[in-house]
């Protein structure tokens, strides 16, 4: 006769709670062996335990539910280890991300704010092709990637100058807002799909230059808005970025009044 065990023994078993074992029998992903008719009480049987042992390894992974259960679905041991594959890579571009920020925090609590050097720089107008969007502040690594594949594979031989982009108030203000990805170019080429010609208006900038990752970026904003409002001199339009030869070097462009006085 085989052996079946009350929910609480086998919570105890398997170190997962009474309330996580219910929910996993609701959701579909690990089912009693048996629900005895008159009680309702769930059963399992001892070689669940093993099952359950798996999800609660996945979990504290911080595995999705729908991907424990690909990983227990899959018709053969490939596809299980594609999606156990797939999360570890999301798990340790999280710890690298989590690394990244342990020291940059040490570095900000360890230092003062970055020495910056600011030139002022009167920018005439000029011709674009761009990706305008409405983007959240959360979603922006991801749609500036996009937005400058789009970009680099339609502007052709008529970049004149480093890809570039324009962030509105909002964007900082309400974490979403109105950003415009831009490479500068000569003659009037054409756009295709949402990569369209565009003219961004002259404008009078205080610039300085961040060398380091994107992740620092807010500290170069920090001092060079320092700069800005000590001197009185800021005025309404979006920030501006120009991304350098070097993936680590960033121009801020902060837009400013009497750039020539």
């Amino acid at each position: 006769m085989a052996v079946l065990l009350p929910i609480g023994d086998f919570s105890r078993m398997t170190y997962l709670s009474v309330k996580a074992l219910r929910h996993y029998h609701d959701v579909g992903l690990l089912l009693p062996a048996v629900i005895d008719p008159v009680s309702g009480h769930r059963l399992y049987r001892p070689e669940q335990a093993r099952t359950a042992q798996v999800i609660r390894r996945f979990r504290d992974l911080g595995m999705p539910l729908e991907e424990v259960r690909a990983v227990l679905a899959a018709p053969d041991v490939a596809g299980r280890n594609a999606v156990i594959g797939a999360h570890l890579r999301r798990v340790e571009e999280q710890l690298e991300r989590t690394q990244a920020a342990v020291t940059s925090l040490r570095l900000l609590l360890e230092q003062g704010p970055p020495a910056i050097e600011v030139e002022y720089r009167s920018v005439p107008a000029m011709t674009v092709l761009a990706v305008r969007d409405r983007i959240a502040m959360s979603d922006c690594e991801r749609w500036w990637g996009d937005a400058f594949g789009r970009l680099h594979a339609a502007v052709g031989d008529h970049r004149v100058g480093p890809d570039g982009c324009l962030y509105h108030s909002e964007f900082f203000t309400d974490d979403a807002g109105d950003v415009l990805a831009f490479v500068p170019v000569d003659g009037e080429p054409s756009g295709r799909g949402d990569v369209e010609p565009f003219e961004i208006p002259a404008v009078e900038l205080a610039v300085t230059l961040h060398q380091g990752p994107f992740s620092e970026l807010d500290q170069t904003y920090g001092a060079l808005g320092t700069y800005v409002a000590e001197r009185a001199i800021g005025a309404d339009g979006p920030i501006r970025e120009h991304y350098l030869a070097s993936p680590t070097e960033t121009e801020v462009c902060w837009p400013v009044r009497h750039t020539t006085d």
